[in-house]
Parts: structure tokens; C-alpha cells; sequence
């Protein structure tokens, strides 16, 4: 296993159970007590933990693991994106897309088709899609979450104010009929929410894990958004919610 992974290991455990120790870490990883020592200084380091005799704690506040180590669930947020691609039709020309794991496999399809002009405020997809002859990227600008690469705030908002896009791709951290989609980050959900007011049409791509939950912020309400994609992990029951509020609902 290579580090990275250890590391978005540790930070699952911890985020299920509130402490890991360091004997029990090396046998779940099948690695040495000297690595996963040397992994939990490198992650109280980044003050994303707290090292104890013999393990670690959480941090006080762990809102969401930073982009690099969100490995989970990889090859349904590959599924998510080809379902969403297949949106991007001959009568799109303009697309927009927000930061996150799913968005970012969805940007990497998009590299591959028909010439598109994209908008983004995440410094990665942006640095996927600058070499791309068939791109026509503009990128917000912005101050930067190191969380997620993406570009939020004021000077983000100012530039989107003046966009209208085709669709819009949004990762989010929670959507649910009632509440809506919402995100850790109040400053990133005002973006969010900005992005998504670009739009004639607005698809939310959300994992299982994510359908049916609610996160700090608030980006937009349910009647914003016209499409989700998730996986089959999803609870039935919240997706039926979603239908009877009129979002379509596409199950990859």
C-alpha cells in the first residue's frame, strides 16, 4: 500500500472512530509500526490529527480530508463521470465545473471530446485541461482552499457574474429533497452557488455516501437543480424523495 493510501486510511478510521492506534493500524494496513509512526507525524504535521502515546486522536474540527487523500470509492465516481459525459451532447458548447474527486474525473473525459469551452475554479482540472487543443478553459481566479484546489471568494464570484453556461457539473458534499446540496465550506457554497446561477441546466454528481446528507453550508435549494448522478449505493428511499422533487435521477 502505498503511502498516500495509508494515509487517507488513517484519516477514514479516525473520522469513524475518533482515535487509531498504532499496533492496530500496522496490522489492518500490513505494514511496519516505524511507517505508520512516521505517517501519523506527517498528518498531525498538516494538523489533520493529534498524536497520543501508542496512536492518534481527530483533530478538533475535521470537516472533510483534503483532496489528495480522498481515495475511496474510485470506481464509482469513474461510472458517475462517463454517465455525465454522455450529457455533454452536440447542443452543449459551454460547461462548467466546480472542484472535487468526481468532477475531476469527469474534466479528464471531457479532455477527450468535441471542442468545448469550460469553466472552472479548481486548479486542477484547470491544469489538466490547459494542454488540451480541444478546451477553451477559463478559470475564475480567486483565493485558493488547499482542501479541495479550488478558487472561491470575492474575486471568483465577481467572475462568474457575468458567464452563462450550457450545464454545470457540481460536486457536493450532501444533497437531500429537503435541505438541498449543500458543502463544508460556507465561502466555497457561495461560489458554488454563484456557478450554479451560470447555468441553464444544473447536474449534481454525488456518490452513495453522500445521498441523503447534509453538510455545514447551504448552496443552493433542491428546485435548482435539474439532474443527480450517484451510484448504486444510494439509498432508494431519499432518491425517490429527489424524483417527487422533481429532480431526474440517473443511477450509474
Amino acid at each position: 500500500m502505498r503511502q498516500e493510501q495509508r494515509l487517507a486510511a488513517i484519516l477514514g478510521r479516525l473520522a469513524d472512530a475518533g482515535s487509531v492506534t498504532v499496533t492496530g493500524l500496522a496490522e489492518d494496513l500490513g505494514t511496519s509500526v516505524a511507517s505508520i509512526r512516521r505517517d501519523l507525524q506527517s498528518l498531525e504535521e498538516q494538523k489533520l490529527l493529534k498524536r497520543t502515546h501508542g496512536g492518534a486522536v481527530a483533530a478538533e474540527v475535521i470537516y472533510e480530508l483534503p483532496l489528495r487523500y480522498r481515495v475511496g470509492r474510485r470506481e464509482e465516481k469513474r461510472q458517475i463521470a462517463e454517465a455525465a459525459v454522455r450529457l455533454v451532447t452536440e447542443s452543449v458548447h459551454s460547461v462548467g465545473l466546480n472542484g472535487g474527486t468526481t468532477t475531476t474525473e469527469l474534466a479528464r473525459l471531457l479532455a477527450g471530446t468535441r471542442p468545448l469551452k469550460v469553466v472552472t475554479n479548481a486548479l486542477n482540472i484547470a491544469s489538466d485541461l490547459c494542454p488540451r487543443p480541444t478546451i477553451d478553459l477559463v478559470v475564475t481566479g480567486g483565493g485558493v482552499r488547499p482542501e479541495s484546489y479550488e478558487l472561491v471568494g470575492p474575486i471568483a464570484d465577481r467572475a462568474l457574474a457575468g458567464i452563462s453556461l450550457d450545464l454545470v457539473f457540481l460536486g457536493v458534499d450532501g444533497i437531500d429533497a429537503r435541505g438541498g446540496i449543500t458543502t463544508h465550506d460556507e465561502v466555497e457554497a457561495h461560489t458554488d452557488h454563484c456557478l450554479l446561477r451560470t447555468a441553464d441546466r444544473v447536474v449534481v454528481l454525488a456518490d452513495g455516501s453522500k445521498v441523503g446528507k447534509r453538510a455545514f453550508s447551504r448552496i443552493a435549494g433542491i428546485t435548482d437543480v435539474h439532474v443527480v448522478i450517484t451510484d448504486s449505493s444510494a439509498p432508494t428511499a431519499e432518491l425517490e424523495r429527489l424524483r417527487a422533487a422533481g429532480v431526474e435521477v440517473v443511477v450509474a
